[in-house]
């Protein structure tokens, strides 16, 4: 079908651009002998996921493990959750997927550690999460991660497959500069803590972390030995205002955009589309119009202001490219694919919705 041709709000994937992307952040690391292991809370789909695997990822990460479970149950085998399991059923749910994938997870607190030892029925890898000063998750001093450590150690069925550091605050600092010397900073205080570790008798084998914001960074500073970038593969408004570029790292291309019609057209200022605050993740503020001149103003649930000196008629598509990749897949069904100005294709987001 043609594009035009969708229903709107439609959720449009350039899949030969992505690909692209994932060729270029696949070569990336693999030119620095790095892993890479992209998280699939950007797009929650097994199929790129296995695009991703297929051009060299060491498999994926998930935030939740419920992402995890519906990306295993379409046969991706190698999963990283990257935020710590401590309910009592999500910790059932985590073993059983454990007995059918090569799974790990991070914990932060020797109490989980003993609760996952205590269900586990063979060595379960799991990683020390560090807090980069969030104080979100992860161990909030060295001596905690050594206490942690220690504990890990302790344990029958915990086997310690390495330290998780995410500098998620850093990610979207504009200016290059700015963010290196944040980045760098963290890192020396991640550095504290690895020696530390080693010098009480730790082997750390991995060392993962790293967004789409610092990877080339992470990179250069030469401490993470796995990348864990996500966004890389759509680059959404909020990473096309950083400065990406230096340190070798690659240009990438829009590749996820976010088609609508104009439903209104009475006023000399601006027309409504029909993409609201229910279209696209809202945090990272609007989204940039591919219309010439144009600014987009929420004006509700269903729809959107654009806003242009040359406005579009009543009833004529207008694309968007979303402000935040990751919430505003989590707001559609599919991803269709285009080919040109074609629809050939449409690809279910598995692990839509997939919060527990």
């Amino acid at each position: 079908m043609l594009r035009t041709d969708l229903p709107t709000p439609a959720l449009i994937l350039d899949a030969a651009a992505m690909d692209r992307n994932i060729a270029a952040m696949a070569g990336f690391a693999a030119a620095r002998g790095l892993a890479l292991r992209p998280h699939a809370k950007t797009h929650k789909s097994a199929e790129i996921a296995r695009r991703q695997i297929a051009a060299g990822a060491a498999g994926i990460c998930c935030a939740k493990l419920a992402e995890a479970e519906a990306l295993a149950a379409e046969g991706i085998d190698d999963i990283h959750l990257t935020s710590p399991v401590v309910r009592p059923d999500a910790i059932a749910r985590l073993i059983a997927l454990e007995a059918r994938i090569a799974l790990s997870v991070v914990v932060d607190h020797p109490a989980n550690a003993a609760m996952l030892a205590s269900a586990a029925t063979r060595p379960l890898t799991v990683f020390i999460d560090v807090d980069p000063g969030v104080h979100r998750t992860g161990v909030a001093s060295p001596e905690a991660a050594l206490a942690l450590a220690a504990t890990i150690a302790e344990l029958p069925n915990l086997r310690l497959g390495g330290v998780q550091f995410y500098c998620g605050s850093q990610q979207h600092i504009a200016r290059r500069e700015d963010r290196f010397a944040a980045v760098r900073d963290l890192t020396g205080y991640l550095s504290t803590i690895l020696e530390a570790l080693r010098a009480a008798g730790h082997e750390i084998p991995v060392v993962t972390g790293a967004g789409t914001g610092s990877f080339a960074i992470d990179a250069e500073l030469g401490v993470l030995t796995e990348l864990q970038c996500g966004s890389y593969i759509f680059l959404d408004r909020e990473y096309e205002d950083c400065e990406l570029s230096g340190g070798g790292a690659p240009a990438f291309e829009r590749a996820l955009f976010l088609d609508a019609t104009v439903i209104s057209a009475n006023h000399t200022t601006h027309v409504t589309i029909d993409a609201g605050l229910k279209a696209m993740a809202t945090d990272a503020g609007p989204p940039r119009p591919l219309w010439p001149g144009a600014t987009y103003r929420f004006m509700g649930d269903e729809h959107g202001a654009l806003v242009a000196d040359t406005l579009p008629a009543l009833g004529e598509r207008v694309t968007l490219q979303p402000p935040h990749c990751d919430p505003t897949v989590n707001l559609h069904d599919a991803y269709h694919i285009i080919e040109g100005d074609h629809v050939i294709d449409r690809w279910p987001i598995h692990a839509r919705g997939r919060n527990t």
